[in-house]
C-alpha cells in the first residue's frame, strides 16, 4: 500500500502531462484546420470539388462492377445516376475530408511511434475513403429501390456505421499500435529444493 501511495503522484503527473500534450496537439491541429482549410482551401474550392467528383466516380464504378446501370451525370460531376435517373449528389459535407482530418488529427495528437503513424494514418484514410464510396453507392441503391428511407439512412444509419468504424480505428491505435512493446523482465523462476 505504501508503494502504491508513493508511486501515485508520479503516475498522476505523467497522466496529466499526456493529457495536456494531447489537448495542446489537438488545439494546434484545430487551428491549422481552421486557418488552412476554412480560411484558404475551402474558399478556393478545388480540393472539395476534386473529392466530391472522385467519390461520385468511384461509387459509380462500384455500382457498375456490381451489375447496376450507374454513371456520373455528364453535366454534373457530383451527381450519381442509376438507370439514367438522378440518385445521389455528393455534396461537400459528404466528401469525407472532415473525416480524414478528424481521424488523422486524433492519431497525430495521441502519443505513439511516428513510424507507425506514418503508415497508420494513410491506411486509415484509405479505409475511410472506401467506406465513403460504399456508403454513397449504397445510398444510390437505396434511392433506386426504396427512396423513402434515403433520408434516414443518410443521416443516421451510414453516419453511425462510418463513425463507428473511425472509432474502431482510434481504439486500435490507442490500445494496440500507440503502445510500445518493450520487453518485460521474465518472472523469477522458483527453484525446487531437493
Amino acid at each position: 500500500m505504501a508503494d502504491f501511495l508513493a508511486a501515485s503522484p508520479t503516475a498522476h503527473n505523467a497522466g496529466n502531462r499526456l493529457l495536456l500534450r494531447f489537448l495542446l496537439a489537438a488545439t494546434a491541429m484545430y487551428l491549422v484546420w481552421f486557418f488552412g482549410y476554412e480560411r484558404w482551401l475551402s474558399l478556393d474550392g478545388r480540393l472539395d470539388t476534386a473529392l466530391c467528383a472522385n467519390i461520385a466516380r468511384a461509387s459509380a464504378r462500384v455500382l457498375q462492377t456490381a451489375g447496376f446501370d450507374a454513371a456520373v451525370a455528364p453535366h454534373n460531376a457530383y451527381l450519381l445516376l442509376m438507370s439514367g435517373h438522378p440518385s445521389v449528389i455528393v455534396g461537400i459535407p459528404c466528401n469525407g475530408l472532415v473525416l480524414y482530418a478528424l481521424f488523422a488529427g486524433f492519431v497525430l495528437a495521441f502519443p505513439g511511434s511516428w513510424r507507425r503513424k506514418l503508415w497508420f494514418i494513410p491506411a486509415g484514410i484509405a479505409l475511410i475513403w472506401v467506406l465513403n464510396v460504399v456508403r454513397v453507392a449504397a445510398l444510390a441503391i437505396n434511392h433506386h429501390y426504396a427512396h423513402k428511407s434515403v433520408d434516414f439512412n443518410h443521416h443516421y444509419t451510414f453516419t453511425f456505421v462510418v463513425y463507428g468504424c473511425i472509432f474502431g480505428l482510434w481504439m486500435l491505435w490507442a490500445k494496440r499500435l500507440a503502445t510500445t512493446n518493450s520487453p518485460r523482465p521474465a518472472p523469477p523462476i522458483a527453484l525446487a529444493s531437493a
